[in-house]
């Protein structure tokens, strides 16, 4: 494969250091740079067709709802356009919170310039042209099964805009597409095996990078029980993992979140998910992603925990993360997950704290202009007051919101005994 990758950078000095280096690190490349006064006109043209890898540098700003991050606004345009080639992102100013917008918005990476070295250069491209040529080579295979019609083109909706291959994996016809996350696409597919739909997950990543989703399979496969979701099938078919699971129609807790959930409703949904926690932690499980996408409602609404790719062993204690690189969602992580430090069941419970405030109140606890504000807030800011409708469940959150573990909830069981006892003394008001 001769790789065609365009360069498109305001600074054109820049420009040309990304094409030198590039023209080392990929001798066998066409590689094109593109000034200001091109580069409108050539995204009008670009496609698949023309070009396999674009590489644009542009301004993030400090929020993804920043006027001047226009290089959000361009991923919007390009992600409008199905055929529009594969792109990396290199950005100005901006935040670990635009960088997870952009890739929600189709980048294949994101990557600060004032951060950017030839090496990490070397390894965002490759990865990207790695999934260039497997896309290539399933049009080739979809081609050669189509030449016996009278129409040999290969139409829009036939490539890779977004879905696979139906038949992609064996035993699965692929429908629609639920969830996307950095490693992974969750689709709707049919199983031939049960004879129903199920939520079918497809790494992105090549088995060669590593076991995206057996590490998943082996945490939930032996959690046999209604509050976690249910795997049928894990398996690996043409260089991509996939796991085939549970499909929940109704949706998740972030879905109900956009509508009204009453207090009483938000103390039985806490109830529940502290009920599942206990049987993670009970198998010495930690979840270390729990927040409402996560959180499955079922269809006489009780709760499902799902997607435990973050899941780790608790034994001999975790260490979260090494420095530098985040895992999980921002706005849900502990204290302890924001320093880097060894984790134990409590960080859960914390992150449980933060869901049961965001449905009584409709907002979260701690927020900022980037992630690392936000994740200050969970160390630093005091525990937010609810409302005097609602102060009478104040305890409650203030120990599963806790600063230090030692003075938070040390079990789910001790949060659902904490719940117990505060019903009997809301049902001894309410009589008196």
């Amino acid at each position: 494969m001769h790789p065609r990758l365009l360069i498109f950078d305001w600074d054109s000095r820049y420009g040309e250091w990304l094409r030198r280096h590039l023209g080392v690190l990929f001798p066998d490349a066409a590689i094109s740079v593109v000034n200001v006064d091109e580069f409108s006109q050539a995204c009008e043209t670009l496609t698949w067709d023309t070009c396999d890898l674009l590489l644009f540098a542009a301004k993030f700003g400090p929020t993804p709802e920043d006027s001047n991050a226009e290089g959000l606004e361009l991923l919007r345009q390009f992600r409008g356009r199905p055929t529009f080639p594969p792109t990396i992102a290199i950005a100005e100013d901006g935040t670990e919170l635009t960088a997870v917008r952009a890739i929600q918005l189709g980048a294949l990476d994101y990557l600060p310039k004032r951060l950017l070295t030839p090496e990490r250069l070397n390894t965002s491209v490759r990865l990207a042209l790695r999934r260039v040529e497997r896309r290539v080579a399933r049009r080739l295979a979809k081609l050669a099964h189509t030449s016996n019609t009278s129409d040999h083109r290969l139409e829009v909706d036939e490539v890779e805009a977004v879905p696979p291959a139906p038949d992609l994996i064996p035993g699965y016809v692929i429908g629609a597409r639920l969830g996307e996350s950095e490693k992974a696409i969750v689709y709707r597919a049919a199983s031939a095996a049960l004879g129903r739909d199920v939520a079918l997950k497809i790494s992105k990543g090549q088995r060669s990078e590593g076991q995206l989703l057996a590490r998943e399979y082996a945490a939930v496969a032996n959690l046999r029980d209604p509050a976690i979701v249910q795997i049928y099938d894990y398996g690996a078919h043409a260089e991509c993992e996939y796991l085939a699971m549970e499909l929940f129609p109704r949706g998740d807790l972030k879905a109900r979140l956009l509508e009204n959930i009453n207090p009483d409703e938000a103390l039985r949904y806490v109830e529940q998910i502290a009920a599942a926690l206990k049987i993670v932690h009970d198998a010495g499980l930690l979840h270390r992603d729990l927040k409402p996408p996560n959180v499955m409602l079922r269809e006489n609404d009780t709760v499902a925990l799902i997607d435990f790719g973050l899941a780790r062993n608790l034994e001999g204690g975790l260490q979260n993360t090494r420095t530098g690189v985040l895992r999980g969602s921002p706005y849900y992580m502990s204290p302890e997950q924001a320093l880097g430090e060894t984790l134990d069941p409590r960080t859960d419970l914390y992150s449980l704290g933060v869901i049961f405030y965001e449905m009584l109140t409709g907002r979260k606890p701690f927020v900022g202009t980037s992630a690392i504000e936000v994740l200050q807030e969970h160390v630093n800011a005091p525990v937010p007051e609810l409302p005097q409708a609602l102060v009478h469940h104040q305890p409650l959150l203030a120990r599963l919101l806790a600063k230090s573990r030692q003075e938070r909830y040390a079990s789910a069981d001790e949060v659902l005994a904490a719940i117990a006892a505060s019903r009997e003394v809301q049902q001894q008001y309410s009589a008196a």
